[in-house]
């Protein structure tokens, strides 16, 4: 197969890619190693219900105009939702987004005098150069808050202690780091507006977003294959040609990998050198365990979204339930499906665990939570081996060393949230697939196939991304 360009991974980045250049005439072949499209974006159905891989939402900070591409492939489809969702303080559910009214009620007064004092000596504790996370966080925030919420919830979906993860991490991660912020946010949130307040999202699952992009990519002349994993990749002097498990070639005139880093350093020649090898070898991820519970009763379960457990205890992070995300007259009423999300490292122990066993962990947790009783009719477990980049403090120069030598490769541009070692939402994952098809075209009139420096550009741009939660 001789192709214009090459997309590896059928993740939301990489179809919008493809579905992009096929739209203005490129020869496009989008190879993916998963049965199926959408990679950690995908939906699939349990028990009749269609669920996700976690609790995913389309937030409203998305280009406009991506967003109006997304409105004429879905229509009616992509809806407008109220975020409703709870969160476990100190033993008390608040409800998330917070609402300063609903923290007064419900917080333990001396935590809420505490957290008071913070706010008020955050001038004394401005740290312009933090060392770590937990620095970080705590000199904005205040211990209370920290101690309470992020530092727990840190070693839950890192596996480390906040004193041992860089401080971009808490940049990444936390838009409200400071009581000012915090302040506004539920301000906004107070009013009915804001990021936090609403969100998009199809009524038959997140994964309807991929599958609707898969299909404009073929329908404008891309080439999808699942069940294809790429097991080498050349760049030479004028193409870059890649070699399937089935012994497939595939030569392309630009290749764009959306896949993880380290993977991508293990198939391609020229390999990393030395340095960067080893530097490939250091960048991390987390892992996840997602367990799914058929309720057998009368939906919904509860009546919110999704319910955030930070506290130590149990190592759940998240309980969601998909079909409150949605309006939709196909879900079931006399059942409905709830997804644990369990951090993990793969192979430990969690990872290795039986589905009775984790059925189990989830049917305490729902218990010690003051969570409504579970009537469970299934289970459904899946594991997912790339889930979040791990910020270990140093990451930084090791994701220099392997992106450095990325760069150096003809022909081959990495993005997506694996592609960059980046924590991102799926809006900024399909901004970055955006970019990228338009440095493709950018300098066709004087014979180049890449516009490097509107790419260099973009990738600027994308270090400033903030994951909205």
């Amino acid at each position: 197969m001789n192709v214009d360009l090459a997309v590896l991974g059928a993740g939301p980045a990489g179809l919008a890619a493809a579905w992009r250049a096929a739209s203005q005439g490129h020869s496009v072949a989008v190879l993916e190693r998963a049965d199926a499209v959408g990679g950690m974006a995908a939906s699939f159905t349990v028990d009749g219900v269609r669920v996700d891989h976690g609790s995913h939402r389309l937030h409203p900070s998305i280009d406009r105009r991506i967003l109006g591409d997304l409105h004429e492939l879905l229509g009616d489809d992509l809806q407008r939702r109220q975020r409703n969702g709870r969160l476990r303080v100190a033993g008390r559910w608040v409800g998330f987004p917070l609402r300063p009214a609903e923290l007064a009620r419900s917080l333990p007064p001396g935590m809420i005098a505490k957290v008071a004092r913070d706010a008020a000596g955050a001038p004394l504790r401005r740290d312009g150069n933090p060392s770590h996370y937990a620095a970080a966080l705590r000199a904005g925030l205040g211990p209370t808050l920290y101690e309470a919420l992020y530092g727990p919830y840190a070693v839950k979906l890192w596996g480390l202690p906040g004193e041992q993860i860089d401080p971009e991490q808490a940049r990444r991660r936390v838009t409200a780091d400071t009581p000012v912020k915090i302040a506004k946010r539920m301000l906004r949130v107070r009013r009915g507006t804001g990021q936090g307040r609403v969100f998009y999202y199809p009524r038959r699952g997140f994964g309807q977003i991929v599958e609707a992009l898969a299909d404009a990519a073929v329908a404008a002349g891309a080439s999808l294959r699942c069940d294809t994993e790429v097991t080498g990749i050349d760049t030479g002097d004028d193409r870059v040609e890649l070699t399937t498990a089935g012994g497939e070639r595939v030569s392309a005139g630009q290749l764009f990998s959306t896949i993880p880093l380290p993977i991508l350093g293990r198939i391609t020649t020229p390999a990393p050198d030395e340095a960067a090898l080893e530097s490939t070898a250091r960048l991390e991820f987390r892992s996840m365990v997602l367990v799914y519970l058929t309720h057998g009763g009368a939906r919904p379960w509860t009546r919110f979204d999704a319910h955030y457990l930070p506290q130590p205890g149990t190592p759940i992070t998240r309980i969601s339930e998909p079909a409150n995300y949605r309006d939709s007259s196909r879900d079931p009423h006399d059942r409905t499906v709830l997804c644990a999300e369990i951090p993990c490292d793969a192979g430990d122990s969690l990872w290795s665990s039986s589905d009775e066993e984790l059925a189990e962990l989830v049917s305490e947790a729902v218990t010690g939570c003051d969570l409504p009783p579970l009537r469970t009719a299934g289970v459904h477990v899946r594991r997912l081996r790339h889930v979040y980049p791990i910020y270990r403090t140093g990451y930084r120069d090791h994701l220099a060393g392997v992106d450095a030598w990325a760069d150096t490769l003809p022909r081959v541009t990495t993005f997506g949230r694996l592609g960059l070692f980046a924590h991102d939402n799926t809006h900024h994952a399909l901004a970055m697939a955006y970019d990228a098809v338009a440095a493709l075209r950018g300098h066709a009139a004087r014979g180049d196939s890449f516009d490097t420096e509107s790419w260099h550009a973009a990738r600027r741009r994308f270090a400033n991304h903030v994951v909205e939660d």
